[in-house]
């Protein structure tokens, strides 16, 4: 039995490190020579975080929060992911509630991460923070589904079984201007919160066992509304949670319009933050790079509010490109702001006590994204990637990023 369990840990270790070794010699146009988090050596706060992470990993006792904060390259799921499952396999015996969530696919026509499945038959009016005017208070995750005239039900099926994400523990976010409770269905059975919480606009359950799937009864009659804002998944165990934030096409400023954002970093906590919003900014016509500057310090002090000692890590814009006309006629030139975006994530780790990977030189910088798409990592688009762009990305960063933390062991 000691022998399985050994030579289970040692499989896991090895999927952590294989990917991006194995994948040096496949893509030449991939700087991994600058695969590092840059200032990483002087960083107090990620010192800090790496003291937390050795006493979680070394006792067992305990959790890690790591937040990673962006748009559709976040929402879609597959980056953060690779992120999330490459340092769990690190750390088999360590994997954490799975943490918050949003069911996006609740809503038509709203894509959803792979790693857990939702179900909705109900129409449910949907509320994302790039509205010019959005008709519910956001929090965090920057949107909302909003039932309304009858009881709708939103199922939630864990769809990741390398790692244990059963719940235990459920928080239900959202708020109703007509006193509407939400109820859990798990196993056929209709359970009441355990506590609620309308100063923080919370509503707990507490399960009778660990669970993979469970949904919510959110019991509107005629004329009733209950705005969900966010579901946090959560057990009793130690170990690491990395919760991903993201909505399409999110810029800075829509995530600062959410009046409930700060609510919801109290109640996650995180030890590290991942910011990784700029290319919608970058891609405005009118992109200030002053504007976006101060902007990213209202955010980061949004943050450091509610833990003074987060660690930081700025990823920079990947390279872009942007298009014109329409059809056969569509042209796409290459985004110039890319090198100018990246010096101020640059300034702004220097000014936060943050680091630095610099996804625009890893991925091979000015128009390297052609070279990305050509190799069938990026989308047509050349904004974004593809699922296995999107992986490869993934793998890059948590190389980095556990690099950075060995570097650092005593």
């Amino acid at each position: 039995m000691r022998k399985n369990a050994i030579a289970l840990l040692t499989f896991f270790v090895v999927l952590a490190i294989v990917p991006v070794r194995a994948q040096e010699s496949r893509y030449s146009f991939v700087r991994y020579d600058a695969n590092r988090l840059h200032g990483d050596s002087t960083s107090a706060t990620f010192a800090h975080f790496v003291q937390r992470w050795n006493a979680v990993t070394q006792s067992g006792k305990g959790n890690i929060h790591i937040m990673h904060i962006g748009s559709s390259h976040v929402q879609g799921g597959t980056f953060p992911h690779q992120v999330r499952m490459n340092l769990l396999r690190r750390n088999p015996t360590l994997v954490g509630p799975r943490g918050m969530i949003f069911p996006y696919s609740a809503a038509a026509k709203c894509n959803n991460p792979a790693d857990y499945r939702v179900h909705c038959v109900e129409k449910v009016d949907l509320c994302r923070n790039v509205y010019k005017e959005p008709q519910v208070e956001l929090g965090l995750c920057g949107i909302a589904v909003t039932a309304h005239d009858s009881t709708t039900t939103i199922a939630l099926v864990r769809n990741e079984y390398q790692a244990d994400f059963t719940v235990s523990r459920l928080v239900v976010l959202g708020y109703s201007p007509d006193g509407v409770v939400p109820r859990l269905d798990v196993d056929g059975q209709l359970m009441m919160p355990h506590s609620c919480n309308n100063a923080l606009r919370s509503f707990t359950f507490v399960l009778p066992h660990s669970v993979d799937s469970l949904a919510i009864v959110l019991p509107c009659d005629s004329a009733q509304q209950f705005h969900l804002t966010g579901v946090y998944l959560d057990n009793d165990r130690s170990g690491v949670s990395y919760h991903s934030i993201g909505v399409n096409g999110a810029a800075l400023n829509d995530y600062l319009r959410c009046p409930w954002l700060t609510r919801d970093l109290s109640m996650l906590q995180p030890d590290m933050v991942i910011f990784g919003i700029g290319i919608n900014d970058a891609a405005q016509p009118d992109f200030d790079s002053t504007v976006f500057h101060a902007e990213y310090r209202r955010l980061v002090d949004s943050v450091r509010s509610v833990n003074p000692r987060c660690a930081l890590v700025f990823i920079t814009n990947n390279d872009s490109y942007k298009s014109s006309g329409r059809g056969r006629r569509k042209k796409y030139v290459v985004n110039p702001q890319g090198e100018v975006v990246r010096q101020v994530f640059y300034r702004l780790a220097e000014e936060t006590d943050g680091v630095v990977w610099d996804q625009f030189e890893v991925m091979g910088g000015l128009k390297s994204m052609m070279q990305w798409q050509k190799a069938g990592l990026a989308q047509r688009d050349k904004v974004h990637f593809t699922r296995e762009g999107y992986q490869l990305i993934g793998d890059l960063f948590s190389d980095a990023l556990l690099k950075a933390i060995e570097r650092k062991q005593p």
